[in-house]
């Protein structure tokens, strides 16, 4: 991300940036910390430097350094317009297109999370790449027929299933949620299950994860409809 803002502005090409992040969620587990790593920095040189680029553009050159790196290809637009959102288009904030789901209030997102998988990689393998092609834009137009959060989750889940990089772990959390009535489904790309729901019952759900012996490191968060922004 330092390097891309150095080719395309002389007021940073000679200046000396630290990077000092820090990220509250596991890394390479489908969260997104790549991308929010290049847009929460874009959007600080930005200011610092006084480069006077608009939210959209600075978020622009965060997407481009997503996309040279192999770390992620719409990450950064989710992060840029923040709430449960379905990319109707691909491309960086400004480019492509996204439209908002209905969430209710009291939605949270729980996850256990037992490993990374390396997003490079996999977007890398053309076999990975095929199966998200071949599969990815049918089940986006069939959200959009019924953006809810259920019909979100189960498609979710069939998309996991179909790529096909279910571990072993991340199999039994999706059996064991199964049975309490909740869908989970996989993040892509982390060794990782996830769900929506209210409280409680994602509290009920991430102990009976525990108790049949998985010991992934648990979150419940709540959803940001803010999107990306710098702290004053």
């Amino acid at each position: 991300m330092v390097k891309v803002l150095r080719s395309r502005f002389k007021e940073v090409a000679n200046s000396e940036i630290v990077v000092d992040h820090s990220i509250e969620v596991p890394f390479g587990a489908g969260f997104g910390t790549s991308g929010a790593g290049a847009l929460s920095l874009a959007l600080a040189v930005n200011k610092a430097f006084d480069l006077g680029l608009s939210r959209t553009e600075a978020a622009q050159i965060a997407h481009i350094a997503e996309v040279e790196c192999k770390t992620g290809l719409g990450t950064v637009i989710a992060e840029t317009s923040g709430g449960a959102e379905i990319r109707v288009k691909p491309g960086a904030p400004g480019v492509g297109e996204i439209t908002q789901m209905t969430v209710p209030k009291e939605a949270m997102i729980a996850s256990m999370v037992f490993g990374p998988l390396s997003t490079k990689h996999l977007l890398s393998d053309q076999k990975t790449r095929t199966r998200i092609n071949e599969l990815g834009g049918k089940l986006v137009d069939e959200l959009l027929r019924e953006p809810t959060v259920s019909n979100f989750l189960r498609l979710s889940r069939q998309f996991a299933e179909y790529v096909g990089l279910i571990t072993e772990n991340t199999r039994k959390a999706l059996n064991l949620a199964n049975g309490t009535g909740l869908v989970c489904s996989m993040p892509m790309f982390g060794e990782a299950v996830f769900t929506l729901g209210k409280r409680e019952l994602l509290e009920e759900l991430l102990e009976n994860l525990r108790k049949n012996g998985l010991n992934g490191r648990s979150l419940i968060t709540k959803i940001d409809f803010k999107g990306a922004r710098l702290l004053e």
